[in-house]
């Protein structure tokens, strides 16, 4: 009986149970739904920034068939339908910064977190950003690789969250800002992503590779939330970030650079990284330094007021308060000025600094410093998907791309924080939240 039933299935996958006992789980191709048609009253070409009105899209394998004017679209009949006349209709959005596995938890305090704790917290924050529309994040940064982990079980349905590009460990100097500094010496506590020098800074690329990374982080000043350096200081060489480039780009994998300090944004555009995270000290020298190079600025600004505002539920240690004090107003300033010089932009929060699922306050911040709403969510959308490599799959509603869509409320180019207030998500093909259907 249980031989029939296994034949009569197209596809299945059998695994062994705890005590031994048979456990018969659907494939991926019999999970996939049928097509949809999805009925927009508007929806915003994130391209041109021309609203579109009474649209239709239609879907099939998770995938985008056609979009265009719903009296002459031609959807299978036989589609599950969408009725969204009221709303506006994105690509699902994207975070190029983020730390799935942290918690704002800060200085002594994050001593305690393990590292198969730290994933586990990252499944609950893959759900949380999810549900906020995120439907793609690049995160950089995690300790032990479990941000691999967290993709890989993402990717097998085992938990709902974001299409993920990871990074594994950031690589370090010793000391430096992704190093820990928190132990005294006799802990000899070193972070898993600490290099020094070409050959050992190789080495580290090679093995985050090994281990499933799909992108390079590199901290290339020092930081605000760490303690003992300076966030203006450089720290890794221009040789050593040259020699980590180099090895990441020939075996297919970009860099992302942690860089708050002028010196070290230079430094890494100039060793050809893909995306300077933060930016806080921009200059002039960096800001063309950037444009000739094409390297990507990714600003993380609304995690500062959060973080102020709540130092005191997070117990943020006076060590790094300081810092922050120090560095946000700047960073402020210098960014505001990277806008309006016309650096490439590409959506970021450092979400784990404050709550995740909270990331679309950043858009408001982005504004506030110069940039129009179009140009804001063309960040967190076409692109961020050419700095992660993903044109055409996702950040575009584009025939061939995959359907990760959201729906809101209202304008966003007349009001930008209407993305805050996602009511709608799909992400390849399949509604993870439908608030319209309430």
């Amino acid at each position: 009986m249980i031989k029939a039933f296994l034949h009569s299935v197209i596809a299945v996958t059998v695994v062994f149970g705890i005590y031994g006992q048979v456990v018969v789980q659907q494939s991926a191709a019999q999970q996939s739904s049928k097509g949809v048609a999805i009925h927009a009253g508007h929806v915003l070409d994130v391209k041109t920034g021309k609203m579109l009105s009474d649209q239709m899209i239609v879907i099939a394998d998770g995938k985008i068939v056609s979009i265009g004017e719903a009296a002459s679209a031609k959807a299978p009949a036989d589609a599950h339908r969408i009725e969204l006349p009221n709303a506006t209709i994105l690509p699902g959005l994207i975070d190029a910064h983020t730390h799935l596995t942290f918690d704002p938890t800060f200085g002594y305090e994050r001593l305690a977190i393990s590292i198969p704790r730290e994933t586990l917290t990252g499944a609950k924050n893959a759900r949380l950003t999810l549900q906020a529309g995120f439907t793609t994040v690049r995160n950089v940064g995690a300790d032990g690789y479990s941000d691999v982990a967290l993709r890989d079980a993402i990717n097998a349905g085992d938990v709902p969250g974001p299409r993920m590009l990871v990074s594994g460990p950031a690589l370090s100097i010793t000391g430096g800002h992704c190093d820990n500094n928190l132990l005294p010496y006799e802990y000899h506590a070193t972070e898993g992503g600490v290099a020094d020098g070409i050959a050992a800074v190789q080495h580290k690329v090679r093995e985050n590779i090994k281990y499933g990374s799909d992108l390079i982080k590199v901290c290339a000043t020092g930081g605000v939330l760490s303690r003992g350096d300076d966030p203006q200081a450089s720290q890794y060489t221009l040789e050593e970030m040259k020699a980590i480039v180099a090895d990441a780009h020939r075996l297919g994998r970009k860099v992302a650079a942690h860089a708050h300090g002028a010196q070290g944004i230079l430094w890494a555009s100039q060793a050809g990284v893909d995306s300077i995270e933060h930016g806080s000290y921009i200059d002039d020298a960096g800001i063309a330094e950037m444009k000739k190079n094409g390297t990507y600025l990714v600003p993380t600004l609304y995690l500062g007021d959060w973080m102020i505002d709540n130092a005191g539920l997070t117990h943020l240690p006076d060590f790094l308060l300081v810092k922050a004090k120090e560095v946000i107003p700047a960073a402020r300033k210098n960014i505001a000025h990277a806008f309006a010089s016309g650096v490439k932009v590409a959506f970021g929060t450092d979400a784990a600094v404050y709550p995740h699922g909270l990331n679309a306050h950043e858009f408001a911040v982005m504004v506030k410093l110069g940039l129009t709403p179009l140009q804001a969510i063309q960040a967190a959308t076409i692109n961020a998907s050419d700095l992660l490599g993903w044109s055409g799959k996702v950040g575009s509603l584009d025939p061939g791309a995959w359907a990760d869509i959201v729906a809101v409320d209202g304008d966003p180019l007349k009001d930008v924080t209407t993305l805050e207030r996602v009511k709608f998500v799909m992400k390849g093909g399949e509604v993870v939240r439908n608030e319209y259907a309430k």
